[in-house]
């Protein structure tokens, strides 16, 4: 993986990841946008996801809902995410293929939610009452996913188990809706990744 992308970055330069740098200004505009007295209702309408909305509206909302920043977070931080596991996966596995695996990852967190909100607080992939208005934006779980895509094209599974075991460690220590979100997205990018296996007959991700 290093001298694929290294070999890429020396080539190329920054016309090797056309994609995430678009990716990076769009979250850039956004988040100045957003921090505008009249530009935060515009892009909540236009990416903000919460589980209350109806479905229709959270899959017509969920393309852009990856590139808005998390209000409670610093944007600096996902900018750095797309930049860096972005960047790393448009090289290895090429654009198009990071923008879907990026949306299966982001569409599995949104789909959980709905599913732990119905499974109620007790069950434990349960989600509390509270969770259904949550702002549920940004790249974190299309970044997980992405590196547990590239981490098993590449066989790095050790990295990929790192990956995993840090997610389920985030669960432990601070039980919410990213975090399960997280397991969510590497759930069923694990899924692809053993469906892909089975078709071409490559290794199928540890675990499965």
């Amino acid at each position: 993986m290093f001298w694929t992308i290294r070999d890429a970055l020396v080539r190329d330069t920054w016309r090797a990841i056309p994609m995430t740098i678009g990716a990076v200004c769009l979250t850039s505009v956004f988040q100045v946008v957003q921090n505008t007295s009249w530009g935060f209702q515009p892009v909540q309408n236009l990416g903000s996801v919460k589980a209350v909305d109806p479905l229709w509206l959270a899959l017509l909302r969920t393309p852009l809902s990856l590139f808005v920043p998390a209000l409670d977070l610093p944007v600096w931080g996902a900018l750095a995410q797309i930049l860096l596991v972005f960047g790393i996966a448009e090289i290895c596995i090429g654009w198009w293929r990071t923008l879907l695996i990026g949306y299966v990852a982001t569409l599995a967190g949104t789909t959980y939610a709905r599913i732990g909100l119905s499974l109620g607080p007790d069950h434990p992939f349960g989600l509390p009452v509270s969770d259904r208005i949550v702002n549920d934006t940004g790249p974190s779980a299309a970044v997980v996913g992405l590196a547990i895509y590239v981490c098993w094209r590449y066989r790095a599974y050790l990295t990929g188990g790192l990956v995993i075991l840090v997610m389920i460690g985030e669960v432990l220590l601070k039980d919410n809706l990213a975090g399960k979100e997280h397991l969510a997205a590497i759930a069923a990018v694990m899924a692809v990744c053993t469906v892909r296996a089975r078709l071409s007959g490559a290794p199928a991700p540890p675990g499965r």
